[in-house]
């Protein structure tokens, strides 16, 4: 699984697609994000500007190239050679979204440190490490119930953008206008549950207890697209 893992790292560095997507564009926008903080904390607040950020770096850097390196790994056909060593199926597919994963993880990481620092620390930091390692999850496991439906790198540029849009609108439209009104709605809908779990622990004014009852909407996401990935995901390409 390591060496898979090291494989795939260097696979990212040297693609300048994958590396503008998952490292260059997520960065940007959360610079913007920041920059504009006093913009954006009017029109919703600092907890809306983390959830945006959260999406925009799991979105359009993990999710689109989850899909994307599985997909060209299974069009090389280099998915069919990894299945005749003796990794496991579960293995090969760590190794392969280790790397982005925790490269996502360390982007997140740093931006949301640097939006505390610009902008004040979260009221509740331990629930906000909770919020990114659900949303994490839960945008990985999107992006292998995705691959399934995805025949090449090419066409994951279509097959992602539902779930970026959704997830983005969804984001901005709990970020604006709170979470008073169509309250299970909102939670249901992906993203929706844990962009309130952002703004719940970076804004405060909700106990630890009742913001963790989000997490059941994250995790039937989850399960659902692991489910879906279980049904859908193909190791060699369509004949």
């Amino acid at each position: 699984m390591l060496s898979i893992a090291r494989g795939e790292l260097l696979q990212l560095f040297r693609n300048r697609l994958v590396l503008v997507t998952s490292l260059i564009l997520p960065v940007a926008f959360s610079a913007f994000f920041i920059s504009r903080h006093e913009t954006f904390a009017q029109v919703g607040s600092l907890g809306y500007i983390a959830a945006l950020t959260l999406f925009f770096i799991t979105a359009i850097g993990l999710y689109t190239t989850t899909v994307t390196t599985l997909a060209a790994r299974r069009q090389n056909l280099f998915l069919k050679r990894l299945r005749s060593t003796a990794a496991s199926d579960p293995g090969i597919l760590v190794g392969l979204l280790l790397p982005i994963t925790a490269i996502t993880t360390i982007q997140v990481g740093v931006i949301l440190a640097v939006l505390g620092a610009v902008t004040g620390a979260p009221k509740n930091p331990l629930l906000l490490v909770v919020a990114v390692v659900a949303t994490i999850a839960m945008m990985v496991a999107l992006g292998l119930a995705t691959a399934g439906l995805t025949n090449s790198p090419e066409h994951a540029q279509v097959t992602t953008l539902p779930i970026t849009i959704a997830v983005l609108a969804v984001a901005s439209w709990i970020g604006i206008t709170g979470t008073e009104q169509l309250s299970l709605l909102k939670r249901l809908l992906p993203g929706g549950a844990a962009t309130e779990l952002v703004l719940n622990s970076w804004n405060g004014g909700t106990s630890a207890t009742d913001s963790l009852v989000l997490i059941g909407p994250i995790a039937a996401w989850l399960i659902l697209s692991v489910t879906l990935a279980t049904r859908l995901f193909r190791w060699e390409p369509r004949r």
